[in-house]
């Protein structure tokens, strides 16, 4: 995830970030750059624009080796990730990659092919380990030796369908849950991530690398983790597809944790299918479920639509996208339904709902600094990664300090009566909002804006997010249900995403209800790498002088 706190005590304190078949590649509405731009440049070569879905069949077809694509891959990782805007979303290359893809190609020419991503290159999350020969850091000094010889289960799940992990990409260190003042997309290993639809804007996070990745298109697809928003607000800033799971059916073992209640790994991708194709991979119930299986286009008809009237924020531009987004789903069949308020939450919600993700951070990093290597990793509790910030303060706490670190570290066990009922009343309270809506409602499915627009970076200040936050995410986050975020347009070039939110398992259903979506409306804007807002000519001509 993994999100940062809020300040109003995770959106109240981590708005967790702050939140924390194929869809078009360019909606009639996306930004085009002027004629003396240099941005053409920063574009994909045509192979590389494909979703998912597309460069797996452009590979079954042998319209492209794994091996040539993995190259292209890397040189487009140099060109506008290293140089050119600098994206900084990719904190490693695996060198194993190119090898491994001339092993698939060989394997896929001798009829032995694993699966649907068989030589399709990933990118992960660097708090995901993997057991090539890279680091899993978090984006922190204390783990930049963290070379682990381990799989997360979630890839070797994409390994066993043929996956390549390309490498890993660069995120809000130690998952934007290290400073109540801290600055989404910034690690001490990776700098700060730009958003590559305008170079000076907010990425989220904190899967802000991964969210950028698949932007670019510097991978196939990217896998990210979220506690509280950081799946579901980079895919919405950054202009993709992200997807969060109901906690439990991606194992969350031997990733870098924040919370035990909290925390799942999810795809992010540019179209519904091809976040569908890695949940195939990355989930493990038994026996298998395919998230692909209702991926239709006429699965919104006849479908009861929630509309959280109450979650649309104060931003007029979002509230006419989403106006539009509801004619999209009216024209895919569905039934709106308006729900115009919110439900009621204890008064001591959220100050809980923020005691409990530090009281399972620090038992999860203790626990996890433990299984590492000792010669690799010196710190072995949070504790001792507290002092070891200190002592690197000139590089760890440069931009912002180590408050949720050290909050964390005065909490109790996870065995206390305090911590057990925060975690009763925080799930309870959030299964029950979302429960209740859709029950006394008689609807389907939940939507609303995702989130706002991206605000600058502002390396002074830290995050600064605008006022009246739309969206319901941070209820599905802290009830474990699933949320995706689909493309709904955008306003000055900026992207946002249409939520759409299910009860507990309901995953498929809430995949199929995105795509009809996806479908419909084809509204994923193509990244257009301005420096900044003044790069509009609109814009650039109302800051210029008239006398």
């Amino acid at each position: 995830m993994k999100a940062k706190i809020k300040k109003s005590l995770f959106l109240t304190t981590v708005l967790t970030l702050a939140m924390l078949n194929g869809c078009s590649s360019q909606s009639d509405n996306s930004y085009a750059p002027p004629d003396n731009s240099t941005r053409s440049g920063f574009q994909p070569p045509p192979m590389l624009v494909q979703s998912l879905p597309e460069i797996s069949q452009a590979l079954a077809n042998g319209t492209i080796s794994s091996e040539e694509l993995v190259q292209k891959y890397i040189e487009r990782i140099n060109a506008i990730d290293k140089n050119g805007p600098a994206l900084q979303a990719v904190l490693t290359l695996n060198p194993e990659a190119l090898a491994q893809a001339k092993m698939l190609d060989e394997a896929r020419q001798a009829g032995d092919l694993r699966g649907p991503l068989h030589g399709v290159p990933i990118l992960l999350k660097d708090n995901i380990e993997s057991k090539d020969a890279m680091a899993t850091t978090a984006g922190a000094w204390a783990l930049k030796d963290n070379i682990t010889g381990r799989d997360s289960p979630l890839v070797a799940g994409l390994r066993a369908q043929g996956a390549i992990i390309l490498g890993k990409t660069n995120l809000s260190q130690w998952a934007n849950f290290r400073s109540e003042r801290s600055m989404s997309g910034w690690s001490a290993l990776g700098g700060q991530v730009k958003n590559p639809h305008m170079l000076d804007r907010n990425p989220c996070g904190s899967s802000s690398g991964s969210g950028v990745a698949a932007a670019a298109s510097l991978a196939a697809a990217t896998v990210g983790t979220e506690t509280n928003g950081s799946i579901t607000c980079p895919a919405n800033v950054n202009g993709v597809v992200g997807f969060k799971p109901s906690v439990g059916i991606v194992p969350q073992q031997y990733i870098v944790p924040i919370s035990r209640s909290q925390d799942t790994a999810g795809p992010m991708t540019k179209t519904v299918r091809g976040a569908a194709m890695l949940m195939n991979a990355m989930a493990t119930q038994s026996p298998a479920v395919d998230y692909t299986a209702r991926l239709d286009s006429e699965a919104l008809n006849g479908v009861r639509v929630g509309v959280l009237e109450f979650a649309t924020g104060g931003n007029q531009a979002i509230a006419s996208l989403f106006e539009q987004a509801l004619e999209d789903l009216k024209a895919a069949g569905a039934i709106l339904v308006s729900i115009e308020k919110s439900p009621e939450t204890p008064e001591n919600y959220n100050r809980m709902a923020y005691d409990l993700l530090k009281y399972e951070f620090k038992a999860g990093i203790n626990e996890y600094l433990a299984s590492t290597s000792a010669d690799q990793v010196k710190p072995r509790t949070l504790s001792e990664l507290i002092e070891f910030n200190r002592k690197h303060a000139d590089t760890e706490l440069a931009l912002f300090d180590q408050s949720i670190f050290t909050a964390s570290d005065t909490m109790g066990g996870l065995d206390s009566a305090e911590y057990q009922d925060s975690l009763e009343l925080v799930q309870k309270t959030a299964r029950n909002s979302i429960d209740t809506l859709l029950a006394n409602h008689e609807v389907d499915v939940l939507v609303a804006p995702t989130g706002v627009l991206a605000p600058r970076i502002d390396p002074i200040n830290g995050d600064v997010w605008p006022g009246s936050w739309p969206g319901y995410g941070s209820p599905a986050a802290r009830a474990g249900y699933p949320h995706i975020t689909v493309p709904m347009g955008g306003f000055k070039a900026l992207p946002v995403g249409l939520s759409f939110i299910g009860s507990n398992q309901q995953d498929i259903n809430v995949l199929s209800y995105a795509f009809a979506y996806e479908q419909q409306s084809k509204q994923r804007l193509t990244p257009q790498y301005l420096k900044n807002a003044a790069a509009l000519p609109e814009i650039q001509r109302a800051l210029s002088p008239r006398l």
